[in-house]
């Protein structure tokens, strides 16, 4: 893939302590960047970044997307938003969803409104297949966190607002593989839900793929969704065990609140629609208007039936190629290296 021209350029990530910005820091370092913003709300997070790379051309700014005026101050003067910030632990939003409302679509709506009156050239907001026919509070929150970006990119003039997908993506803070290392090195047992279920497996480096993507080749309200894997969580399980030469058992807890027993990162609606792009979907937005007369008199092409694009219908992993594919990371790398 062709690297974005970010020299000289001012770049915002929200949410950026997060396991996105830590993936992403590096390369927008890398590019001569003229200026890195971090937003976010974790003061002790910011400072153990500012430590680590020491960097001149990082800036922190404190502030949470729920607050406006402190998003007003920290984008004046930005090129380029990869906004990140989010509520994402599915549990802890079925309890509180409003404050998922909150920082997930009202946020959203404060990140995307400064951005345009400050002219910013182009947003890429990250989503999570959760929000493709959402069953959790999490899900529905994402889902009408990508129907703002859309109402915003058809009124938004001279400013691109784009979204990408995700599926899991695998040892970011809070998913499960670093769950059950933790579970190994206390001596178990592994915790899994239902071995039946499936996710998609996507590395932080395809998550930064995936925007990278998104940013060179975004029309406004276009959604960008990678061609992933999936496996169960039975084998992703028995994989970590494997790797870290472990027999400890593994005890299944039933299902969590708002859990699904496969994802969906493209709905059936969408892929009627979508375009192919290498390993990626591109869905364009329907940036049809409020006057459906002429609908009604010309009428629309229905849709195709298309299934779906889930976790369960796209290949699936077997337990050789997720050790493999799990070996490639750097998170395990670095555990297997510490447990040596």
């Amino acid at each position: 893939m062709d690297w974005p021209d970010f020299k000289g350029k001012t770049l915002l990530i929200t949410g950026g302590t997060g396991s996105f910005g830590h993936a992403v820091l590096n390369r927008f370092l890398s590019a001569e960047a003229g200026e890195i913003r971090v937003f976010s709300r974790d003061e002790k997070k910011q400072d153990d970044m500012r430590r680590r790379y020491k960097s001149d051309r990082l800036r922190f700014y404190i502030g949470d997307v729920r607050n406006i005026d402190s998003v007003y101050g920290a984008i004046h003067g930005v090129d380029f938003i990869f906004h990140a910030a989010a509520l994402k632990q599915v549990p802890s939003c079925e309890f509180f969803p409003l404050e998922a409302v909150k920082t997930n679509v009202l946020g959203t709506d404060n990140v995307l409104n400064a951005a345009i009156d400050a002219g910013v050239e182009k947003i890429v907001c990250l989503s999570t297949d959760k929000a493709a026919y959402p069953i959790n509070a999490m899900g529905i929150s994402k889902a009408m966190m990508e129907k703002v970006i859309m109402a915003r990119a058809r009124a938004a003039r001279g400013t691109v607002v784009a979204c990408t997908r995700h599926g899991n993506v695998m040892c970011s803070r809070g998913s499960v593989i670093p769950l059950f290392i933790e579970q190994i090195r206390q001596g178990g047992p592994l915790t899994v839900t239902n071995p039946e279920m499936t996710r998609f497996l996507m590395s932080l480096d395809e998550a930064v793929e995936l925007v990278l993507y998104a940013f060179l080749n975004a029309r406004p309200g276009d959604l960008f969704i990678q061609q992933a894997q999936a496996c169960t969580i039975g084998v992703l399980a028995q994989a970590v065990k494997d790797l870290f030469g472990s027999g400890v058992p593994v005890k299944q807890i039933g299902t969590r609140h708002g859990e699904k027993l496969y994802e969906t990162l493209a709905t059936s609606e969408e892929l009627a629609k979508a375009v192919p792009e290498g390993g990626y979907y591109r869905v364009p937005a329907d940036l049809r208007g409020l006057n459906y007369e002429k609908y009604f008199v010309d009428g629309v092409p229905l849709f195709d039936n298309a299934e779906p694009y889930t976790s369960h219908n796209t290949r699936r992993l077997d337990l050789g190629e997720v050790k493999a594919r799990l070996l490639d990371l750097a998170y395990i790398q670095d555990e297997l290296r510490g447990r040596a």
